[in-house]
C-alpha cells in the first residue's frame, strides 16, 4: 500500500529516498479504509490527520442552512485530502470530507507528518511542489468561477480531470462547478452535439 506513496514522493522530488527514509514513511503513515459515505472529517471537528488516497474517491464540502452541499474539492487516487486550515491551526473545520467510493488511505497525524519533514528532504521538496501546484490550481479555479461561462468551466474540467466525470455523479459535478444540475445537463447535452 505504501508503494504508491513512495512513488508519489519520488515523482515530486529530486532528492533520493534512503531505506531508512522509506521505513520512516511506512511508520508515519497508517493504512485506513473508509466505506462509501463514511466521514474522514466532519464539520466542527479539528482535522487531526492528513491522508494520501491509495484507492478510491473523496469529496470535501460544506452544507448551507438549507441543507445544500457545496463541493470545494474532489479527490481521487494519488491525491492528498484534508483540511489544511484546521490541520495547521487546530481550529474546528467548516468542511465535511467523506468517501464517495470505498477508499483506501494512508493517514498521518500532524506530529507524525511533521516528524518526517525535517529528516527526509524529499518530503520537504514534495511539500514545496504540492504548495506550488495547489496555489496554481486554486488560482485557476477562482479565475474560472468568476470569469468563465458554465460551458467553459465544464470543458476545462473535462479536459483537466476527465476521470471526475466518470467517478462522480452529475449533482456533485454541478456543485463543484458552481452551477445547477439543470445547467450541467444542458451544458453536457450541448457538448455532445458539438
Amino acid at each position: 500500500m505504501h508503494e504508491l506513496l513512495i512513488t508519489y514522493i519520488k515523482k515530486h522530488s529530486t532528492t533520493a529516498l534512503t531505506a531508512a527514509n522509506i521505513e520512516g514513511i511506512k511508520k508515519g503513515f497508517i493504512p485506513k479504509k473508509l466505506r462509501k459515505r463514511q466521514f474522514f472529517l466532519q464539520e466542527g471537528e479539528v482535522s487531526k490527520y492528513v491522508a494520501f488516497i491509495v484507492k478510491g474517491a473523496m469529496r470535501k464540502y460544506t452544507v448551507d442552512e438549507k441543507g445544500s452541499e457545496h463541493i470545494a474539492y474532489l479527490s481521487i487516487e494519488n491525491w492528498w485530502v484534508g483540511d489544511r486550515e484546521s490541520f495547521t491551526m487546530l481550529t474546528p473545520s467548516k468542511y465535511n470530507i467523506d468517501a464517495w467510493e470505498d477508499t483506501d488511505l494512508l493517514v498521518a497525524t500532524k506530529d507524525d507528518f511533521l516528524s518526517l519533514v525535517a529528516p527526509i528532504p524529499a518530503i520537504s521538496e514534495m511539500l514545496r511542489e504540492m504548495d506550488y501546484r495547489h496555489a496554481l490550481a486554486l488560482q485557476r479555479r477562482i479565475d474560472s468561477n468568476i470569469s468563465q461561462s458554465a460551458e467553459k468551466r465544464y470543458e476545462e474540467l473535462a479536459k483537466t480531470y476527465p476521470e471526475f466525470l466518470d467517478r462522480f455523479p452529475q449533482h456533485i459535478i454541478a456543485s463543484y462547478l458552481g452551477i445547477t444540475k439543470e445547467t450541467l445537463s444542458r451544458v453536457r447535452h450541448n457538448a455532445v452535439k458539438k
